[in-house]
């Protein structure tokens, strides 16, 4: 009796179920991934050892180059609430457009009297300025202030403590950092971060 054959096929597998998940995961990493900023001054910042992610949230870094302090917020409520305290401070308002527009802004460095100006610039304008700095001396401690109303805002906003963070260039002149420190013990800030690089940027706290 005749053998009956049975013919061949080769094995086909779906992939579009696959290559949806793929595509899925792909658009989740792409819109939850954070954009790296560019500082307001270049700032070669030292090397280190230790490895600790820098937060995304209720974070402020206060970044020295060119003998220069620069403030910077994570959050967009959170830059939004400073600001209004800083104009009752300063004895001025803001419009919401003005408002919204600072919320964008990663990081600044300059005085109060020029925030209006600064915050009508746009991002490539505000990028090519030759920020003067904001001022951290015993006459005008701006400074002082931003950190001061930044706390106050975090604890009111999300009732957590503000962290701090102090981003220097590593051939920055040493009394500009200290300023920055003595600011903080002022404010009984005593535990704070230093940004430094591992491939990548990584705070390595300091107490």
């Amino acid at each position: 009796m005749a053998r009956i054959k049975v013919p061949r096929k080769s094995t086909a597998i779906d992939m579009t179920a696959m290559c949806d998940v793929a595509f899925l995961l792909l658009t989740f990493f792409i819109l939850t991934a954070k954009v790296k900023t560019d500082d307001p001054v270049p700032i070669d910042i030292p090397k280190t050892s230790i490895q600790q992610p820098v937060p995304e949230a209720d974070f402020a870094t206060v970044s020295v180059g060119s003998q220069k302090a620069f403030f910077g917020l994570e959050g967009t409520d959170l830059r939004k609430q400073t600001l209004i305290q800083m104009g009752e401070i300063y004895k001025t308002t803001f419009t919401p457009d003005e408002l919204t527009r600072f919320s964008t802004i990663t990081s600044f460095g300059v005085p109060f009297n020029q925030i209006h100006q600064f915050i009508a610039l746009s991002a490539e304008q505000q990028k090519k300025l030759n920020q003067p700095g904001i001022p951290r001396d015993s006459v005008s401690n701006e400074l002082f202030n931003w950190i001061r109303e930044a706390r106050k805002a975090t604890v009111a906003l999300h009732n957590v403590q503000l962290r701090v963070a102090i981003k220097g260039d590593s051939k920055e002149e040493y009394p500009v950092i200290k300023d920055v420190i003595g600011i903080l013990q002022k404010q009984k800030v005593n535990k704070f971060s230093l940004i430094t690089n591992f491939s990548g940027y990584d705070a390595t706290a300091k107490k």
